[in-house]
């Protein structure tokens, strides 16, 4: 890659750590003196489930608004949100870590064995979007996001959908694109991974900075002391 990456997105089923990840992305970045920001393009399917779960409706979006109709709202809001994180990077410049793009809906269609039309539908409305520089794929395995989900919590999902939406990535035509990271692991290290594959190179340091500071002063004040030695030696 030529110039270094301005948006980076962060993909996969729910419970691989993509929020988790995608926060300290941008905080880690930020903290190398890097102008980052965090950027969440959900798609609401959270916030009905939740609002389902007060009516008594069940504990799913699909319980409230069915599941076609929840699809088509889950990808209106995706593409309302990802507006609006291009607007914001447009206007602040900034390397903006989304949390979530396009392909998750594409994904999520998939996995709910939506009509292939709903699917053209969607790509046709998300084609204006630039694809993100750097998509990473947080792989994991459906056993441990479920966990993971279930610790949390907040929300729920079977092992056999979180299956179905891995698979459901792995048949993107955007797959090879992707730089997939073993999400399995432990949150440290995957961020860990995360960054090293990351296209950007590390500034220098502080401690670094420092060194190369003393050295570059440092060397005119040598030299000075050297020829003042000499000088004194050549007169004593």
């Amino acid at each position: 890659m030529e110039n270094p990456p301005r948006t980076i997105a962060l993909v996969g089923i729910d419970g691989s750590g993509k929020t988790t990840q995608a926060h300290r992305l941008a905080d880690a970045l930020a903290a190398e003196g890097l102008s980052a920001a965090y950027r969440r393009n959900a798609g609401g399917r959270r916030w009905f489930g939740r609002l389902s779960a007060r009516l008594g409706r069940g504990d799913d979006a699909e319980d409230l608004l069915g599941r076609r109709a929840m699809l088509f709202v889950e990808s209106l809001l995706r593409w309302l949100a990802i507006l609006r994180t291009l607007l914001r990077r447009a206007l602040t410049g900034e390397i903006t870590v989304m949390d979530r793009h396009a392909v998750c809906q594409y994904a999520s269609l998939r996995a709910r064995a939506a009509h292939p039309a709903a699917e053209r539908r969607a790509r046709r409305a998300y084609r204006p979007f630039p694809r993100p520089d750097v998509t990473f794929l947080l792989a994991v395995d459906p056993g441990i996001a479920h966990d993971r989900i279930e610790a949390r919590g907040y929300d729920h999902e079977t092992v056999d959908y979180l299956s179905a939406a891995a698979a459901a990535y792995r048949s993107l035509p955007e797959y090879g694109d992707f730089i997939v990271i073993d999400a399995n692991a432990a949150p440290d290290r995957v961020a860990a991974e995360i960054r090293a594959r990351l296209p950007i190179p590390a500034p220098v340091t502080p401690a670094r900075t420092r060194v190369r500071t003393l050295l570059l002063a440092g060397g005119p004040l040598l030299a000075g002391a050297t020829a003042l030695g000499y000088q004194l030696a050549e007169a004593l």
